[in-house]
């Protein structure tokens, strides 16, 4: 990842956290699919954009910090994702995973999954877990759901403080996923960088 140009988050940011669920067993697959990948690495661009987010998330709550739990992902890691999820046909399993032969942004560098940590360091509640494959995760659907009592006004209002400072970074949130930010289209991912194998 270096050799691309790609920058280790938490050598810049220095309050980010970084937890990396793919390297561990808590994810979807359970399993450890990284290996010896247990940093956090984005292209130096998204980078400068995090930064920007977590010097806004500390003028909101002093204390609190971004926790990464995914960054750039290898192309290759992005095919076992894919292949996790047979239970679901192609049209559907790409609202979870990207296809890998189209590319996800991750593959460029230039996506972040991630969460809110207060000031002990501990996630905030955002009303799922991270890789939570149902409507519960779907931003498209926290008014419905607030109003259904599904999700509690505390939920709402962590999921509006991240979105709000990612988005006044400059990062793009997804339908699907609360916790995915993409720093880049993929069309200008594409342009821009190279994908990580």
């Amino acid at each position: 990842m270096r050799r691309q140009g790609l920058v280790e988050v938490q050598s810049v940011i220095k309050q980010v956290l970084v937890e990396l669920k793919y390297a561990s067993t808590d994810n979807f697959m359970h399993q450890n699919v990284y290996g010896c990948l247990t940093k956090a690495f984005l292209q130096n661009e998204t980078v400068a954009k995090l930064a920007h987010a977590q010097s806004l998330l500390e003028k909101e709550k002093l204390g609190y910090r971004l926790l990464i739990y995914d960054a750039a992902r290898p192309l290759s890691k992005q095919w076992d994702l894919w292949n996790a999820l047979p239970q679901y046909p192609p049209n559907i399993r790409r609202n979870y995973v990207a296809s890998p032969q189209e590319h996800s942004i991750h593959n460029y560098g230039s996506a972040v999954d991630l969460t809110i940590a207060d000031e002990k360091g501990q996630a905030i509640d955002m009303g799922t877990p991270f890789d939570y494959f149902g409507k519960e995760a779907y931003p498209k659907a926290e008014k419905e759901l607030a109003e259904k009592g599904i999700l509690s006004k505390e939920v709402i209002q962590n999921r509006l403080l991240l979105r709000k400072v990612m988005q006044k970074a400059g990062f793009l949130p997804i339908e699907y996923e609360w916790w995915h930010f993409n720093a880049f289209s993929r069309a200008e991912a594409k342009k821009k960088f190279q994908v990580v194998q």
